[in-house]
Protein backbone atom coordinates (compact mmCIF):
# COMPACT_ATOMS: atom_id res chain seq x y z
CA UNK A 1 0.00 0.00 0.00
CA UNK A 2 1.48 3.42 -1.13
CA UNK A 3 2.37 5.82 2.07
CA UNK A 4 0.97 9.18 1.48
CA UNK A 5 3.13 12.45 1.10
CA UNK A 6 3.04 14.88 3.79
CA UNK A 7 2.91 18.15 2.42
CA UNK A 8 5.15 20.64 4.40
CA UNK A 9 3.40 22.92 6.81
CA UNK A 10 2.34 26.24 6.01
CA UNK A 11 2.76 28.46 9.13
CA UNK A 12 -0.08 30.04 10.36
CA UNK A 13 0.00 33.43 9.76
CA UNK A 14 0.09 35.55 12.80
CA UNK A 15 -0.92 39.39 13.95
CA UNK A 16 1.47 40.73 16.06
CA UNK A 17 -0.12 42.51 19.23
CA UNK A 18 2.64 44.92 20.12
CA UNK A 19 1.84 44.19 23.68
CA UNK A 20 5.05 43.42 25.84
CA UNK A 21 5.17 39.54 26.60
CA UNK A 22 2.10 38.82 24.76
CA UNK A 23 3.46 38.35 21.46
CA UNK A 24 6.27 35.48 22.95
CA UNK A 25 3.61 33.73 24.53
CA UNK A 26 1.77 33.36 21.69
CA UNK A 27 4.81 33.04 19.76
CA UNK A 28 4.27 35.72 17.34
CA UNK A 29 1.03 37.52 18.09
CA UNK A 30 -2.92 36.55 17.40
CA UNK A 31 -4.30 34.22 13.93
CA UNK A 32 -4.54 37.23 11.21
CA UNK A 33 -7.78 37.30 9.90
CA UNK A 34 -9.39 35.11 12.58
CA UNK A 35 -11.32 35.58 15.78
CA UNK A 36 -9.82 35.90 19.37
CA UNK A 37 -12.21 35.88 22.08
CA UNK A 38 -10.60 37.80 25.72
CA UNK A 39 -12.63 36.95 28.45
CA UNK A 40 -12.42 37.89 32.02
CA UNK A 41 -14.57 39.36 35.30
CA UNK A 42 -15.43 43.04 35.44
CA UNK A 43 -11.75 45.03 36.00
CA UNK A 44 -9.34 42.35 34.57
CA UNK A 45 -8.13 44.59 31.55
CA UNK A 46 -10.49 43.45 28.62
CA UNK A 47 -11.37 46.73 26.99
CA UNK A 48 -7.76 47.93 27.50
CA UNK A 49 -6.32 44.89 25.91
CA UNK A 50 -8.22 45.55 22.79
CA UNK A 51 -7.62 48.98 22.82
CA UNK A 52 -3.82 48.77 22.98
CA UNK A 53 -3.71 45.86 20.32
CA UNK A 54 -5.50 48.56 17.61
CA UNK A 55 -3.27 51.62 19.01
CA UNK A 56 -0.40 49.44 18.99
CA UNK A 57 -1.51 47.98 15.18
CA UNK A 58 -1.54 51.27 13.46
CA UNK A 59 1.38 52.93 15.83
CA UNK A 60 3.87 49.85 15.24
CA UNK A 61 2.39 47.55 12.19
CA UNK A 62 0.61 50.25 10.56
CA UNK A 63 -2.35 48.71 10.06
CA UNK A 64 -5.49 50.69 10.91
CA UNK A 65 -8.25 49.32 13.48
CA UNK A 66 -12.10 49.94 14.21
CA UNK A 67 -13.11 49.40 17.76
CA UNK A 68 -16.96 48.96 18.42
CA UNK A 69 -17.80 49.24 22.00
CA UNK A 70 -21.43 48.00 22.94
CA UNK A 71 -21.05 49.81 26.68
CA UNK A 72 -19.12 52.90 26.33
CA UNK A 73 -19.35 56.07 24.33
CA UNK A 74 -16.50 57.13 22.00
CA UNK A 75 -15.34 59.90 24.26
CA UNK A 76 -15.19 57.95 27.45
CA UNK A 77 -13.23 55.51 25.45
CA UNK A 78 -10.71 57.97 24.33
CA UNK A 79 -10.99 59.68 27.66
CA UNK A 80 -10.27 56.26 29.72
CA UNK A 81 -7.63 55.71 27.79
CA UNK A 82 -5.72 58.55 27.60
CA UNK A 83 -3.75 58.52 30.73
CA UNK A 84 -1.71 55.43 29.05
CA UNK A 85 -0.61 58.11 26.50
CA UNK A 86 -2.43 56.63 23.62
CA UNK A 87 -2.85 59.01 21.22
CA UNK A 88 -6.47 58.22 20.33
CA UNK A 89 -8.33 61.50 19.28
CA UNK A 90 -5.38 62.11 16.56
CA UNK A 91 -5.36 58.40 15.39
CA UNK A 92 -8.92 59.17 14.43
CA UNK A 93 -8.43 62.27 13.21
CA UNK A 94 -5.88 60.82 10.64
CA UNK A 95 -8.36 58.49 9.57
CA UNK A 96 -6.67 55.45 10.95
CA UNK A 97 -8.84 54.56 13.89
CA UNK A 98 -12.48 54.77 13.74
CA UNK A 99 -14.64 54.14 17.21
CA UNK A 100 -18.14 53.77 17.17
CA UNK A 101 -20.42 52.80 20.16
CA UNK A 102 -24.05 50.67 19.75
CA UNK A 103 -26.24 50.99 22.07
CA UNK A 104 -28.19 47.50 22.54
CA UNK A 105 -31.25 47.85 25.46
CA UNK A 106 -32.92 44.49 25.47
CA UNK A 107 -36.18 45.77 26.46
CA UNK A 108 -36.43 47.57 22.90
CA UNK A 109 -35.60 44.47 21.66
CA UNK A 110 -38.44 42.48 20.33
CA UNK A 111 -37.46 38.46 20.06
CA UNK A 112 -38.46 36.98 16.18
CA UNK A 113 -37.58 34.09 14.51
CA UNK A 114 -36.21 36.60 11.80
CA UNK A 115 -33.87 38.53 14.29
CA UNK A 116 -30.35 38.90 12.80
CA UNK A 117 -26.89 41.00 13.20
CA UNK A 118 -27.81 43.12 9.33
CA UNK A 119 -27.69 46.13 10.77
CA UNK A 120 -24.48 45.36 12.69
CA UNK A 121 -22.79 43.98 9.63
CA UNK A 122 -23.46 47.26 7.92
CA UNK A 123 -22.68 49.92 10.50
CA UNK A 124 -19.14 47.47 11.21
CA UNK A 125 -18.64 47.11 7.39
CA UNK A 126 -18.78 50.42 6.68
CA UNK A 127 -16.38 51.51 9.14
CA UNK A 128 -13.99 49.27 8.15
CA UNK A 129 -13.76 50.23 4.70
CA UNK A 130 -13.78 53.91 5.89
CA UNK A 131 -10.20 53.23 7.68
CA UNK A 132 -9.19 50.24 5.40
CA UNK A 133 -9.03 48.73 8.88
CA UNK A 134 -7.19 45.15 9.35
CA UNK A 135 -7.83 44.49 13.04
CA UNK A 136 -11.74 45.01 14.71
CA UNK A 137 -12.33 44.76 18.58
CA UNK A 138 -16.07 44.10 19.65
CA UNK A 139 -16.54 44.88 23.02
CA UNK A 140 -18.40 43.06 24.45
CA UNK A 141 -20.34 40.57 23.21
CA UNK A 142 -22.85 39.93 26.23
CA UNK A 143 -24.35 43.30 25.61
CA UNK A 144 -24.70 42.63 21.75
CA UNK A 145 -26.56 39.42 22.47
CA UNK A 146 -28.69 40.34 25.50
CA UNK A 147 -31.80 40.24 23.82
CA UNK A 148 -31.55 36.57 22.46
CA UNK A 149 -32.18 34.52 25.31
CA UNK A 150 -33.12 31.56 22.61
CA UNK A 151 -29.98 29.54 22.73
CA UNK A 152 -30.13 28.20 19.32
CA UNK A 153 -30.14 31.65 17.93
CA UNK A 154 -27.81 32.83 20.15
CA UNK A 155 -25.69 29.86 18.94
CA UNK A 156 -26.49 30.52 15.29
CA UNK A 157 -25.90 34.63 15.46
CA UNK A 158 -22.62 33.86 17.22
CA UNK A 159 -20.93 31.61 14.34
CA UNK A 160 -22.65 34.13 11.93
CA UNK A 161 -20.94 36.90 13.65
CA UNK A 162 -17.60 34.90 13.40
CA UNK A 163 -18.14 33.73 9.55
CA UNK A 164 -18.49 37.49 8.34
CA UNK A 165 -15.21 38.36 10.22
CA UNK A 166 -13.53 35.90 8.61
CA UNK A 167 -14.95 36.87 5.35
CA UNK A 168 -13.76 40.46 5.61
CA UNK A 169 -10.42 39.05 6.63
CA UNK A 170 -9.85 41.46 9.49
CA UNK A 171 -8.36 40.04 12.95
CA UNK A 172 -10.70 40.52 15.24
CA UNK A 173 -10.78 40.46 19.14
CA UNK A 174 -13.85 40.23 20.84
CA UNK A 175 -14.35 40.25 24.43
CA UNK A 176 -16.78 38.87 26.66
CA UNK A 177 -17.70 38.54 30.34
CA UNK A 178 -16.37 35.64 32.73
CA UNK A 179 -19.69 33.12 33.27
CA UNK A 180 -20.26 30.75 36.35
CA UNK A 181 -18.75 26.94 35.36
CA UNK A 182 -18.06 28.55 31.76
CA UNK A 183 -15.69 31.18 30.15
CA UNK A 184 -18.02 33.11 28.80
CA UNK A 185 -21.72 33.90 30.13
CA UNK A 186 -23.16 32.07 27.42
CA UNK A 187 -20.20 29.45 27.47
CA UNK A 188 -20.78 29.48 23.13
CA UNK A 189 -18.13 32.02 22.52
CA UNK A 190 -15.03 29.64 23.32
CA UNK A 191 -16.03 26.77 20.69
CA UNK A 192 -16.32 29.06 18.03
CA UNK A 193 -13.13 31.15 18.61
CA UNK A 194 -9.59 30.39 17.38
CA UNK A 195 -7.92 31.96 19.48
CA UNK A 196 -9.34 32.01 23.54
CA UNK A 197 -7.37 34.47 25.98
CA UNK A 198 -8.58 34.58 29.79
CA UNK A 199 -7.83 37.89 32.09
CA UNK A 200 -8.07 36.90 35.37
CA UNK A 201 -7.97 39.53 38.73
CA UNK A 202 -8.04 37.60 41.85
CA UNK A 203 -7.84 39.00 45.02
CA UNK A 204 -5.96 36.02 47.72
CA UNK A 205 -4.65 37.51 51.09
CA UNK A 206 -6.41 41.05 50.52
CA UNK A 207 -3.73 41.18 47.70
CA UNK A 208 -4.72 41.40 44.32
CA UNK A 209 -3.05 39.88 41.22
CA UNK A 210 -3.49 40.23 37.65
CA UNK A 211 -2.95 36.82 35.28
CA UNK A 212 -3.16 36.14 31.84
CA UNK A 213 -3.73 32.81 30.71
CA UNK A 214 -4.17 31.25 26.60
CA UNK A 215 -7.01 27.88 26.94
CA UNK A 216 -6.55 27.46 23.34
CA UNK A 217 -5.02 28.85 20.22
CA UNK A 218 -5.41 26.84 16.90
CA UNK A 219 -3.21 25.83 14.27
CA UNK A 220 -0.13 27.15 17.09
CA UNK A 221 1.86 26.60 20.06
CA UNK A 222 1.61 28.37 22.73
CA UNK A 223 2.39 29.27 26.41
CA UNK A 224 -0.14 26.95 28.08
CA UNK A 225 0.77 28.74 32.27
CA UNK A 226 -0.58 31.51 34.04
CA UNK A 227 1.47 34.41 33.21
CA UNK A 228 1.90 37.62 35.51
CA UNK A 229 0.26 40.60 34.02
CA UNK A 230 1.00 44.72 34.70
CA UNK A 231 -1.04 47.72 33.96
CA UNK A 232 0.75 50.88 34.71
CA UNK A 233 1.12 54.15 32.89
CA UNK A 234 2.17 52.69 29.41
CA UNK A 235 -0.50 50.11 29.34
CA UNK A 236 -0.33 46.00 30.01
CA UNK A 237 2.23 44.34 29.30
CA UNK A 238 3.00 40.24 30.11
CA UNK A 239 5.52 38.54 31.94
CA UNK A 240 7.56 36.46 28.89
CA UNK A 241 8.02 32.93 28.62
CA UNK A 242 12.04 33.31 28.31
CA UNK A 243 12.53 34.20 31.72
CA UNK A 244 11.38 30.69 32.35
CA UNK A 245 14.31 28.92 30.58
CA UNK A 246 17.33 27.43 30.96
CA UNK A 247 19.26 28.49 27.84
CA UNK A 248 20.73 31.42 29.09
CA UNK A 249 24.97 32.34 27.97
CA UNK A 250 27.31 32.41 30.45
CA UNK A 251 30.22 34.13 30.96
CA UNK A 252 34.15 33.80 32.24
CA UNK A 253 34.10 37.58 32.47
CA UNK A 254 34.76 38.35 36.76
CA UNK A 255 33.04 41.34 38.52
CA UNK A 256 34.65 42.94 41.73
CA UNK A 257 32.86 42.65 44.94
CA UNK A 258 33.98 45.78 46.19
CA UNK A 259 35.66 43.83 48.80
CA UNK A 260 39.92 43.40 47.54
CA UNK A 261 39.96 40.45 50.35
CA UNK A 262 36.53 38.73 49.87
CA UNK A 263 37.49 39.03 45.81
CA UNK A 264 41.00 37.02 47.17
CA UNK A 265 38.83 34.42 48.40
CA UNK A 266 36.61 34.07 45.43
CA UNK A 267 39.86 32.93 43.24
CA UNK A 268 41.32 36.35 43.54
CA UNK A 269 38.92 38.09 41.06
CA UNK A 270 35.25 38.05 42.08
CA UNK A 271 31.85 36.56 41.22
CA UNK A 272 31.27 35.92 37.14
CA UNK A 273 29.72 38.29 35.45
CA UNK A 274 25.85 36.88 35.23
CA UNK A 275 25.43 34.72 38.49
CA UNK A 276 23.75 34.90 41.68
CA UNK A 277 24.61 35.19 44.71
CA UNK A 278 23.18 34.52 48.09
CA UNK A 279 24.05 36.36 51.05
CA UNK A 280 22.15 34.92 54.31
CA UNK A 281 22.43 35.60 58.09
CA UNK A 282 20.97 36.18 60.95
CA UNK A 283 19.82 40.11 61.25
CA UNK A 284 22.18 42.15 61.74
CA UNK A 285 25.23 40.62 60.33
CA UNK A 286 25.90 43.01 57.98
CA UNK A 287 23.77 41.43 54.66
CA UNK A 288 22.81 44.73 52.92
CA UNK A 289 26.41 46.26 53.90
CA UNK A 290 27.13 43.75 51.29
CA UNK A 291 24.50 44.28 48.95
CA UNK A 292 25.81 47.93 48.93
CA UNK A 293 29.12 47.91 48.15
CA UNK A 294 28.52 45.45 45.35
CA UNK A 295 26.28 47.81 43.86
CA UNK A 296 28.51 50.52 44.65
CA UNK A 297 31.82 49.37 42.90
CA UNK A 298 29.71 48.62 40.42
CA UNK A 299 28.59 51.70 39.86
CA UNK A 300 32.31 53.11 40.15
CA UNK A 301 33.26 50.61 37.50
CA UNK A 302 30.54 52.91 35.06
CA UNK A 303 27.95 50.11 35.23
CA UNK A 304 24.13 50.82 36.32
CA UNK A 305 22.68 49.16 39.26
CA UNK A 306 19.12 48.46 39.96
CA UNK A 307 18.51 47.83 44.27
CA UNK A 308 15.27 46.43 45.22
CA UNK A 309 14.63 47.23 48.78
CA UNK A 310 11.98 46.00 50.64
CA UNK A 311 12.35 47.15 54.50
CA UNK A 312 14.16 50.28 53.85
CA UNK A 313 13.85 53.83 52.02
CA UNK A 314 16.29 55.15 49.56
CA UNK A 315 17.22 57.70 51.46
CA UNK A 316 17.40 55.47 55.23
CA UNK A 317 19.39 53.00 52.86
CA UNK A 318 22.16 55.61 51.93
CA UNK A 319 22.21 57.41 55.21
CA UNK A 320 23.00 53.92 57.00
CA UNK A 321 25.78 53.33 54.42
CA UNK A 322 27.17 56.68 54.88
CA UNK A 323 28.28 55.58 58.68
CA UNK A 324 30.43 52.68 56.99
CA UNK A 325 32.09 54.88 54.49
CA UNK A 326 29.81 53.62 51.35
CA UNK A 327 28.23 57.05 49.75
CA UNK A 328 25.50 55.83 47.03
CA UNK A 329 23.81 59.15 46.91
CA UNK A 330 26.79 60.48 43.91
CA UNK A 331 25.33 57.51 41.71
CA UNK A 332 21.84 58.32 42.63
CA UNK A 333 22.39 62.16 40.86
CA UNK A 334 24.43 60.49 37.87
CA UNK A 335 21.92 58.09 37.14
CA UNK A 336 23.56 55.18 37.64
CA UNK A 337 21.94 53.88 40.95
CA UNK A 338 18.16 53.01 40.59
CA UNK A 339 16.60 52.30 43.62
CA UNK A 340 12.89 50.19 43.69
CA UNK A 341 11.46 50.84 47.49
CA UNK A 342 8.25 49.25 48.11
CA UNK A 343 6.41 46.91 50.99
CA UNK A 344 6.11 43.57 49.65
CA UNK A 345 2.03 43.69 50.63
CA UNK A 346 1.60 46.23 48.21
CA UNK A 347 0.92 43.82 45.29
CA UNK A 348 1.26 40.43 45.05
CA UNK A 349 4.37 37.94 43.72
CA UNK A 350 2.87 38.05 40.31
CA UNK A 351 2.62 42.08 40.10
CA UNK A 352 6.11 42.65 41.63
CA UNK A 353 7.84 39.85 39.24
CA UNK A 354 5.89 42.14 36.42
CA UNK A 355 7.15 45.62 37.85
CA UNK A 356 10.43 43.87 38.02
CA UNK A 357 10.79 42.67 34.95
CA UNK A 358 10.04 45.86 33.03
CA UNK A 359 12.19 47.82 35.05
CA UNK A 360 15.07 45.99 34.14
CA UNK A 361 13.78 45.77 30.21
CA UNK A 362 13.53 49.75 30.74
CA UNK A 363 17.52 50.43 32.77
CA UNK A 364 19.55 47.58 30.91
CA UNK A 365 21.06 47.04 34.76
CA UNK A 366 24.21 45.04 34.89
CA UNK A 367 23.50 44.39 38.61
CA UNK A 368 20.50 44.05 40.14
CA UNK A 369 20.05 43.63 43.98
CA UNK A 370 16.64 42.13 46.35
CA UNK A 371 17.15 43.03 49.94
CA UNK A 372 15.76 40.83 51.34
CA UNK A 373 13.94 38.03 49.31
CA UNK A 374 12.76 36.57 52.53
CA UNK A 375 10.19 39.49 53.21
CA UNK A 376 7.91 37.91 49.68
CA UNK A 377 7.00 35.41 51.97
CA UNK A 378 4.37 37.97 53.78
CA UNK A 379 2.19 37.76 50.52
CA UNK A 380 3.01 34.22 49.67
CA UNK A 381 3.68 30.64 50.43
CA UNK A 382 7.12 29.56 50.32
CA UNK A 383 6.83 27.51 47.47
CA UNK A 384 4.88 30.33 45.37
CA UNK A 385 7.51 32.46 46.19
CA UNK A 386 10.48 30.31 45.53
CA UNK A 387 8.58 29.85 42.21
CA UNK A 388 8.18 33.54 41.81
CA UNK A 389 12.61 34.37 42.90
CA UNK A 390 13.26 31.79 40.23
CA UNK A 391 11.90 33.75 37.39
CA UNK A 392 13.80 36.57 38.47
CA UNK A 393 16.91 34.12 38.80
CA UNK A 394 16.41 32.74 34.95
CA UNK A 395 15.09 36.19 33.67
CA UNK A 396 18.51 37.66 35.31
CA UNK A 397 20.80 35.67 34.02
CA UNK A 398 19.12 35.53 30.12
CA UNK A 399 19.96 39.22 30.27
CA UNK A 400 23.60 38.88 31.62
CA UNK A 401 22.94 40.76 34.64
CA UNK A 402 24.97 39.80 38.14
CA UNK A 403 21.99 39.05 40.19
CA UNK A 404 22.66 39.50 44.56
CA UNK A 405 19.57 37.86 46.66
CA UNK A 406 19.83 38.65 50.66
CA UNK A 407 18.17 36.42 53.07
CA UNK A 408 17.08 36.27 56.51
CA UNK A 409 17.76 33.22 58.78
CA UNK A 410 15.56 33.33 61.64
CA UNK A 411 17.49 32.87 65.28
CA UNK A 412 17.41 29.22 66.07
CA UNK A 413 17.07 27.90 62.33
CA UNK A 414 20.06 25.82 60.98
CA UNK A 415 22.45 28.65 59.23
CA UNK A 416 23.17 26.80 55.69
CA UNK A 417 19.79 26.96 54.76
CA UNK A 418 17.74 29.85 52.91
CA UNK A 419 14.15 30.70 54.15
CA UNK A 420 12.81 30.70 50.45
CA UNK A 421 14.75 27.54 49.15
CA UNK A 422 16.72 28.95 46.66
CA UNK A 423 20.51 28.27 47.39
CA UNK A 424 20.50 25.01 45.11
CA UNK A 425 19.89 28.15 42.29
CA UNK A 426 22.60 30.19 43.61
CA UNK A 427 26.18 30.15 41.81
CA UNK A 428 27.93 31.90 45.44
CA UNK A 429 26.88 31.78 48.61
CA UNK A 430 28.15 34.17 51.07
CA UNK A 431 27.10 33.28 54.97
CA UNK A 432 27.79 35.71 57.38
CA UNK A 433 26.92 34.72 61.05
CA UNK A 434 27.94 36.47 64.85
CA UNK A 435 29.97 34.52 66.94
CA UNK A 436 29.32 35.26 70.49
CA UNK A 437 32.20 34.82 73.21
CA UNK A 438 33.73 36.82 76.10
CA UNK A 439 30.40 39.11 76.25
CA UNK A 440 30.85 40.08 72.64
CA UNK A 441 29.04 39.92 69.51
CA UNK A 442 31.47 39.32 66.44
CA UNK A 443 30.72 38.55 62.93
CA UNK A 444 32.18 35.74 60.80
CA UNK A 445 32.21 35.61 56.93
CA UNK A 446 33.00 32.90 54.70
CA UNK A 447 31.89 31.59 51.12
CA UNK A 448 29.92 28.42 51.65
CA UNK A 449 30.02 27.71 47.72
CA UNK A 450 30.91 29.16 44.62
CA UNK A 451 30.43 27.29 41.54
CA UNK A 452 33.25 27.04 38.58
CA UNK A 453 35.91 28.74 40.21
CA UNK A 454 38.68 27.69 43.42
CA UNK A 455 37.41 29.63 46.84
CA UNK A 456 38.89 30.07 49.71
CA UNK A 457 37.54 27.33 52.52
CA UNK A 458 38.31 29.83 55.44
CA UNK A 459 36.77 31.91 57.95
CA UNK A 460 36.98 35.76 58.09
CA UNK A 461 35.59 37.99 61.34
CA UNK A 462 33.47 40.75 59.05
CA UNK A 463 34.20 44.39 60.31
CA UNK A 464 32.51 47.18 59.62
CA UNK A 465 33.83 50.93 60.80
CA UNK A 466 33.52 54.65 58.90
CA UNK A 467 36.47 53.24 57.05
CA UNK A 468 34.61 50.63 55.08
CA UNK A 469 34.49 46.77 55.48
CA UNK A 470 37.33 44.97 56.67
CA UNK A 471 37.99 41.06 56.54
CA UNK A 472 39.92 40.47 59.39
CA UNK A 473 41.82 36.95 59.68
CA UNK A 474 40.44 35.04 62.49
CA UNK A 475 42.61 32.80 65.12
CA UNK A 476 42.39 29.82 64.45
CA UNK A 477 43.30 28.10 68.03
CA UNK A 478 43.13 24.40 69.20
CA UNK A 479 39.63 23.72 68.13
CA UNK A 480 38.26 27.04 69.00
CA UNK A 481 38.12 30.27 66.47
CA UNK A 482 38.47 33.92 68.55
CA UNK A 483 37.34 36.95 67.43
CA UNK A 484 37.15 40.47 68.17
CA UNK A 485 38.76 41.59 71.73
CA UNK A 486 39.50 37.60 72.37
CA UNK A 487 41.62 37.46 69.18
CA UNK A 488 43.31 40.48 70.02
CA UNK A 489 44.08 39.51 73.24
CA UNK A 490 45.42 35.98 72.09
CA UNK A 491 47.14 38.11 69.65
CA UNK A 492 49.06 40.14 71.82
CA UNK A 493 49.96 36.92 74.06
CA UNK A 494 50.95 35.03 71.12
CA UNK A 495 53.28 38.44 70.23
CA UNK A 496 54.77 38.51 73.73
CA UNK A 497 55.72 34.99 73.88
CA UNK A 498 57.10 35.12 70.39
CA UNK A 499 59.16 38.07 71.66
CA UNK A 500 60.07 36.43 74.89
CA UNK A 501 61.14 33.31 72.53
CA UNK A 502 63.25 35.76 70.15
CA UNK A 503 65.10 36.94 73.02
CA UNK A 504 65.88 34.12 74.35
CA UNK A 505 66.57 32.93 71.18
CA UNK A 506 68.83 35.78 70.94
CA UNK A 507 70.92 35.43 74.18
CA UNK A 508 72.05 32.21 73.53
CA UNK A 509 73.15 32.54 69.93
CA UNK A 510 75.22 35.39 71.80
CA UNK A 511 76.33 32.91 74.36
CA UNK A 512 77.23 31.01 71.46
CA UNK A 513 79.10 33.32 69.75
CA UNK A 514 81.08 34.02 72.99
CA UNK A 515 81.74 31.03 73.61
CA UNK A 516 82.99 30.13 69.87
CA UNK A 517 85.07 33.20 69.56
CA UNK A 518 86.96 31.77 73.18
CA UNK A 519 86.88 28.37 71.28
CA UNK A 520 88.53 30.38 68.63
CA UNK A 521 90.99 32.06 70.10
CA UNK A 522 91.93 29.20 72.25
CA UNK A 523 92.41 27.08 69.02
CA UNK A 524 94.52 29.81 67.54
CA UNK A 525 96.90 29.70 71.08
CA UNK A 526 97.10 25.46 70.52
CA UNK A 527 97.83 26.22 66.38
CA UNK A 528 100.54 28.78 67.93
CA UNK A 529 102.15 26.11 70.35
CA UNK A 530 101.63 23.34 67.35
CA UNK A 531 103.84 25.29 65.33
CA UNK A 532 106.27 26.77 68.51
CA UNK A 533 106.89 22.38 68.89
CA UNK A 534 107.36 21.75 65.63
CA UNK A 535 110.20 24.71 65.24
CA UNK A 536 112.05 23.50 68.24
CA UNK A 537 111.77 19.50 67.04
CA UNK A 538 113.16 20.71 63.77
CA UNK A 539 116.07 22.65 65.65
CA UNK A 540 116.70 19.39 67.96
CA UNK A 541 116.27 17.30 65.15
CA UNK A 542 119.36 19.56 63.31
CA UNK A 543 121.42 19.66 66.09
CA UNK A 544 121.82 15.77 66.58
CA UNK A 545 122.75 15.58 63.08
CA UNK A 546 125.11 18.19 63.37
CA UNK A 547 126.80 16.39 66.16
CA UNK A 548 126.57 13.11 64.34
CA UNK A 549 128.31 14.84 61.58
CA UNK A 550 130.91 16.09 63.98
CA UNK A 551 131.05 12.48 65.43
CA UNK A 552 132.03 11.17 62.20
CA UNK A 553 134.68 13.48 61.64
CA UNK A 554 136.43 13.28 65.18
CA UNK A 555 136.89 9.33 64.26
CA UNK A 556 137.98 9.91 60.92
CA UNK A 557 140.89 12.02 62.39
CA UNK A 558 141.56 9.32 64.85
CA UNK A 559 141.98 6.95 62.69
CA UNK A 560 144.26 8.89 60.48
CA UNK A 561 146.07 9.45 63.55
CA UNK A 562 146.76 6.06 64.28
CA UNK A 563 148.13 4.49 60.76
CA UNK A 564 149.93 7.64 59.77
CA UNK A 565 152.55 6.03 57.72
CA UNK A 566 149.62 4.47 55.32
CA UNK A 567 149.04 7.10 52.50
CA UNK A 568 145.83 5.90 52.69
CA UNK A 569 144.35 3.98 55.09
CA UNK A 570 140.72 2.54 55.02
CA UNK A 571 138.56 2.84 57.30
CA UNK A 572 138.31 0.88 60.05
CA UNK A 573 134.70 -0.35 59.33
CA UNK A 574 135.69 -1.07 55.74
CA UNK A 575 138.53 -3.38 56.59
CA UNK A 576 139.52 -4.95 52.85
CA UNK A 577 139.38 -8.89 52.52
CA UNK A 578 142.28 -10.39 53.73
CA UNK A 579 142.93 -7.92 56.21
CA UNK A 580 145.49 -9.86 59.33
CA UNK A 581 143.52 -8.12 61.91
Amino acid sequence: MPRLKRKANSPLSKCPTGIQGLDEITEGGLPRGRPTLVCGGAGSGKTLLGMEFLVRGITQYHEPGVFLSFEETAEELATNVASLGFPVQDLIQQERLALDFVRVERSEIAETGEYDLEGLFVRLGAAIDTVKAKRVVLDTIEALFAGLPNEAILRAELRRLFRWLKQKQVTALITGERGDGHLTRHGLEEYVSDCVIVLDHRVINQIATRRLRIVKYRGSRHGTNEYPTLIDESGLSVLPISSLGLTYPVSTDRIATGIPRLDAMLGGKGYYKGSSILISGTAGTGKTSLAAIFVESVCRQGGTALYCAFEESPEQVCRNMRSIGIDLDPWRKKGRLHFHAVRPTVYGLEMHLATLHKQIQNLHPLALVMDPVTNLLSVGAPDEAQAMLMRVIDFAKSQGITAVFTSLTSGGDALEQSEVGISSLMDTWLLVRVLETNGERNRLLYVLKSRGMAHSNQMREFQLSDQGIQLQDVYLGAGTVLTGSARLVQEAQDRATFLAEQQAAQQRAQALRDEQATLESQTTALRARIEHIQAERQAVQAQEEARAEAACADQGALATARWADAPTAPHPRRARKGDGR
